[in-house]
């Protein structure tokens, strides 16, 4: 590994250890390689995710845009100049991993900066096949999974953990503006009934979680249910304040999510 190299990892390191709660635990599963490409894929996805949320005021989709042509030119054969691209490479190279997946993560941050609400269901989950899905599947290739049943189920739970996300956030992304509660539930149920239609959908989207955890090689099984019960989690404590999140955010305790990390554990290694 040269230095340049070296360098990336180090960055992507830290982006990872400074968002991925879940990625530290199930990280010591796995082997050392396999823990790199991970790490690099979520610091790919913290990166974008960060040019679209915390960009300054009018600068996020000419920032986006130029990330998306650093990705493409990365994709096409063009030396990367970013330190997460640098370290990214050889990851997409070693796992074959597409070049949708990365595209599709940049298209959703752009569409959040153009789209502040969804009409309706198939508008939402549209956006979220590209937000949340891709992180999945670029997770499947470095474990080397590539069955189409496994990449449908892995889609679920990746779409039904953001939207237990949205429900969640329901009064940070009034803030800023935008509201992923679905306008035909909001205009019939109200703000509240749309989180709880939010998060059954959620809760059924989850359960795929439990087929799939049983297809994939043991190592990936622990982090896969760690992200379904931890989605789980944050469904109950929504459903624990009435779903009123838009007057308080709910969160999941330290105490619960050592039990989720246990019972994690344990499930993976049945």
């Amino acid at each position: 590994m040269n230095l340049n190299l070296d360098a990336a990892d180090a960055y992507c390191r830290r982006l990872t250890r400074r968002h991925y709660e879940n990625f530290s635990v199930a990280s010591r599963f796995v082997d050392v390689a396999t823990r790199r490409d991970l790490m690099r894929i979520y610091a790919y996805c913290r990166t974008t995710d960060d040019l679209g949320d915390e960009s300054p005021a009018g600068t996020a989709m000419l920032r986006l845009e130029r990330w998306r042509g650093e990705v493409e030119g990365v994709l096409n054969g063009e030396p990367p100049v970013h330190p997460v691209l640098v370290a990214l490479v050889p990851t997409i190279e070693r796992r074959a991993i597409p070049a949708q997946p990365f595209l599709d993560l940049i298209a959703a941050n752009e569409q959040d900066q153009r789209v502040t609400h969804y009409a309706d269901w198939n508008d939402l989950i549209g956006y979220c096949r590209l937000s949340a899905a891709p992180v999945g599947r670029m997770v499947l290739c470095v474990f080397g999974v590539a069955e189409p049943r496994a990449q449908a189920l892995s889609d679920d739970v990746c779409i039904g953990l953001q939207l237990a996300n949205h429900a969640q956030d329901v009064s940070r992304d009034a803030l800023i503006g935008r509201r992923y509660l679905v306008d035909n539930d909001v205009a019939t149920r109200g703000i509240a009934g749309a989180a709880q239609a939010m998060v059954e959908r959620a809760r059924a989207l989850l359960a795929s979680g439990e087929e799939l955890e049983r297809c994939v090689p043991r190592p990936l099984r622990l982090q896969l249910a760690l992200y379904r019960m931890g989605g789980l989690a944050i469904c109950d404590a929504i459903a624990a304040i009435g779903y009123k999140t838009e007057d308080e955010r709910p969160s999941v305790s330290g105490s619960t999510k050592v039990s989720l990390a246990l019972r994690a554990a344990l499930q993976s290694l049945r």
